[in-house]
C-alpha cells in the first residue's frame, strides 16, 4: 500500500511536455530516454517528441529488440544498454593539457545542472553505490563530483519488468524506494493516460508546484499499488543472496568456473553496461607537432587482458580467471570494500553478453 502521509499527485498525458519545459526554464540540462541505433539510450532532451513513445523493448539473455506497440506509453521499456553511469562518469575525461611552452590547462566544471527523467528504481541504487565509490573515501573524483551535486533525478517505476529483471532479489525495484527527487508510474486506465506522481525532496515539490497537475484520486491510488504487488510477482529471475558472499568464497576453486573459458569472448560488455563498473585506466597523447601533450582518464575493463599487467605480465591470463574476478567482485568482495553488492539486479550484463551467459545462472551454479 502507498503512505498515506505522501503527497501524491496526477499529470495529464496532455501535460507531461511540460515537464521538459519546466526543468529547461529552471536552467537543468535536461537527459532522457531516446531511440538510437534500436535501442534506447540517455540523450539530451529539448522536446517530448524526442521520447519513445509506444515502444517496449525485448530481452532475454544475449537479446534485445525494440518492438512497437499500439499503446502510448512513453516508459514502455525496462532497461536499455546505457545506464546513468554514461551521463555522470563519462566514457572519456580529459584529466590536463600540457603546452610545450609550459602552459597547462585543467578543464574546469562547466557549472551546468543536469536532470536525468526516466531513472529506474535499479539505477537509483546503482548511483547510490557509485557515489559510495567515487565520492568516498581519500580518492575523489571531482568530475563525477561536479556533474552529481546539483543533479536532479526523476525516476519512473517498472510496472512490466524484464526477462532478466531481478531486482527484488538484490532489493533494489520494481519500485523507487529512495534515491530520487520525484517518482513517476504511468498509468493507461479507463481510457486515460496519466502520471502519477510523488516527490521526495524540495527540488522534486518546486517542479511539481510548476505542473499543472491535479491531487491524485483514490481510485488511481489503488491501481498504483495494485501495479506495485504486480509487478513483484511478475519477475521470475531470483537470485539468493542469503550468505551468498561466504559460499561464493568457499567455492573459488570449483570446477564450474573453468566451463566460463568454453563461453566467455573476454569482451567486456558486461563492464560497460554494467551501472556500477567504475575501472577506468589513464593514458597520454601528444600532438603531430609534439608541442601539446594530454592525459585522459577512459573507462577500462577486467575483462581486458592488459588491465592487470604488471611487471613481468598479466596477474589473470585466462578468461575464467578474468570472468571470476569479475563475478566475485560484484556478489562478494565488493561487499568487504564497501558494504554492498555491486549488483543492483538490472539484468544489462546477461541481455548485452553476446553468448548470453546469465550471471544469476552462474553464481547459482558455483554455490552448489
Amino acid at each position: 500500500m502507498l503512505s498515506q502521509q505522501k503527497l501524491y499527485f496526477a499529470l495529464d498525458a496532455e501535460a507531461f511536455g511540460n515537464f521538459i519545459d519546466v526543468l529547461k526554464d529552471l536552467g537543468y540540462t535536461v537527459y532522457g530516454p531516446a531511440e538510437k541505433d534500436g535501442a534506447i539510450v540517455f540523450e539530451i532532451l529539448d522536446s517530448i517528441k524526442q521520447m519513445p513513445r509506444g515502444l517496449y523493448d525485448e530481452q532475454s539473455p544475449g537479446r534485445y529488440r525494440l518492438t512497437k506497440k499500439d499503446n502510448q506509453r512513453y516508459f514502455g521499456y525496462v532497461v536499455g544498454p546505457q545506464s546513468p553511469k554514461y551521463v555522470l562518469y563519462s566514457p572519456q575525461h580529459l584529466l590536463f593539457k600540457v603546452r610545450k611552452d609550459g602552459r597547462t590547462f585543467i578543464p574546469q566544471p562547466d557549472g551546468k545542472k543536469i536532470a536525468i527523467i526516466g531513472l529506474r528504481p535499479c539505477d537509483l541504487k546503482a548511483i547510490e553505490i557509485l557515489d559510495n565509490v567515487l565520492l568516498k573515501g581519500p580518492y575523489k573524483s571531482n568530475a563525477y563530483e561536479a556533474i552529481r551535486k546539483d543533479a536532479l533525478f526523476i525516476a519512473v517505476n517498472c510496472v512490466e519488468p524484464g526477462n532478466n529483471c531481478f531486482c527484488t532479489s538484490m532489493n533494489t525495484g520494481p519500485f523507487a524506494q529512495s534515491g530520487y527527487d520525484i517518482s513517476i508510474t504511468e498509468l493507461l486506465m479507463n481510457g486515460s493516460h496519466v502520471f502519477i506522481l510523488e516527490t521526495m525532496t524540495n527540488k522534486g515539490t518546486e517542479i511539481v508546484s510548476r505542473l499543472k497537475c491535479r491531487n491524485a484520486t483514490e481510485e488511481e491510488l489503488n491501481v498504483v499499488s495494485k501495479l506495485m504487488e504486480d509487478a513483484k510477482n511478475k519477475i521470475r529471475k531470483k537470485l539468493d543472496v542469503e550468505n551468498l558472499k561466504d559460499d561464493l568464497y568457499r567455492n573459488i576453486e570449483h570446477p564450474n568456473w573453468n566451463e566460463i573459458n568454453n563461453k566467455c569472448l573476454a569482451c567486456g560488455n558486461c563492464t560497460l553496461v554494467c551501472p556500477t563498473c567504475f575501472c577506468s585506466s589513464v593514458f597520454d597523447s601528444s600532438s603531430l607537432s609534439m608541442d601539446v601533450a594530454e592525459r585522459w582518464r577512459v573507462w577500462d575493463s577486467c575483462f581486458s587482458i592488459d588491465y592487470s599487467y604488471i611487471h613481468g605480465g598479466s596477474i589473470r591470463q585466462s578468461i575464467m580467471s578474468r570472468y571470476r574476478h569479475w563475478l566475485m567482485h560484484k556478489l562478494a568482495t565488493w561487499v568487504d570494500q564497501f558494504g554492498t553488492f555491486g549488483c543492483v539486479g538490472c539484468g544489462r550484463c546477461i541481455t548485452w553478453c553476446p553468448v548470453g551467459i546469465d550471471i544469476v545462472e552462474e553464481a547459482s551454479k558455483v554455490r552448489d
